[in-house]
């Protein structure tokens, strides 16, 4: 098989040598002589590796389109297929002074959407490009998708209705008792209960709080209820505002409420509260308590609770100033948070003229209290 590539356009093989005319044969003593050594005319050695690698290594191809191999120096074939190879003619292509560090070396990419080569000109700015601008937001749709199914008086109705209730407008309940307990102490065991039940929406509610407490053998010493009205301020902050009645202690007394409840920073849940009497007495009431979570069924809760009046009230045994402090720490178990049984400890101290009176009807003041009880909800 001839693989002369002469006929190829812009193909040049170098000239073959012209062979020697032999010389004739001189008569000498048959005697052992070297071979004579066949001359050629120079040419240039190509490693045995490169020519291996490149089928066209040690071809002329000068006279190709586009191809210029003369006065170049080639870079070995195995480090770049097309080293050696002039391609600044061919379309979108420029020469580059070396192709063996960057694989696009001597390729011009200024044409390529996107690219610019240093010098060129910058392309235009589009999409997140383009600098923000202040042209107003298109109007929203004004019509509904399942309106042109079911008609837009069906749908209207619906939306009115059934969405808005379903999004908060429904009418939701709960009862809370979040103290209901035993009390262990000196001078006769007792019991204690704080709770509140409250019916409406996110915004208005009616709320119903109780908390009072006795002695097991004894008339019930203080116990209260308020109807209050709900009102929220934002989403964690509500104002209420309703009537106290206290049945206990002698004489009952019936009480105009302000007062406002919420999630302070830090989840600590907090109210406070103005009491004005019927018969002009101004009282006062602060508390809180935090829930910390030990495990995820273990809670322990720090409470405090303080009361105070602006002047003397002899007739219900209440002095001016601080009246008396609850603090107490209880650890509840919540298998179920519906119905969760803690146990605890409690400190109570009365102060002031209110400690006065209460000594002297011969009462005790306050002390500690081990509790056990119930934290309870539905």
């Amino acid at each position: 098989m001839d693989h002369s590539m002469h006929n190829m356009p812009g193909m040049t093989m170098p000239a073959k040598p012209a062979a020697k005319p032999k010389a004739k044969a001189a008569a000498k003593p048959a005697t052992k002589r070297k071979a004579p050594v066949r001359r050629t005319a120079p040419r240039r050695a190509q490693p045995a590796k490169a020519q291996a690698a490149d089928p066209h290594a040690g071809h002329d191809m000068s006279g190709m389109q586009g191809m210029d191999m003369g006065g170049q120096q080639q870079a070995a074939p195995t480090q770049n297929p097309h080293a050696g190879h002039d391609m600044s003619a061919m379309p979108g292509m420029a020469a580059s002074t070396d192709a063996s560090q960057d694989p696009h070396a001597g390729h011009d990419m200024s044409t390529m959407p996107g690219m610019a080569m240093p010098g060129a000109q910058p392309a235009a700015k589009v999409g997140t490009d383009l600098p923000p601008g202040n042209k107003p937001a298109p109007a929203p749709a004004g019509d509904h998708l399942a309106d042109r199914f079911w008609g837009a008086d069906a749908m209207a109705s619906s939306r009115e209705n059934d969405l808005r209730r379903e999004h908060g407008g429904m009418t939701v309940y709960q009862i809370l008792f979040n103290l209901a307990e035993y009390q262990a102490r000196k001078g006769g065991d007792g019991y204690r209960w704080d709770g509140e039940a409250w019916i409406g929406g996110d915004i208005n509610r009616f709320t119903l709080k109780s908390e009072g407490e006795g002695t097991f053998g004894k008339p019930l010493e203080q116990a209260e209820v308020q109807a209050l009205y709900s009102r929220a301020l934002d989403p964690y902050w509500n104002l209420q505002a309703g009537v106290r009645y206290d049945f206990k202690p002698n004489p009952s007394r019936t009480y105009a409420t302000v007062g406002i409840e919420g999630l302070a920073p830090g989840w600590f849940e907090v109210e406070g509260a103005v009491f004005l009497s019927d018969k002009g007495d101004v009282l006062g009431r602060a508390e809180g308590y935090y829930d910390q979570r030990i495990t995820n069924w273990f809670v322990l809760q720090p409470r405090v609770e303080a009361n105070f009046s602006a002047q003397d009230v002899p007739e219900t045994g209440t002095g001016s100033g601080l009246t008396d402090l609850e603090a107490g720490l209880r650890l509840r178990y919540e298998g179920r948070r519906e119905f969760a049984p803690y146990i605890g400890v409690s400190w109570e101290r009365q102060f002031g003229d209110t400690a006065r009176f209460t000594r002297a009807r011969g009462d005790s003041t306050g002390g500690f209290s081990f509790v056990a009880g119930v934290r309870t909800w539905f």
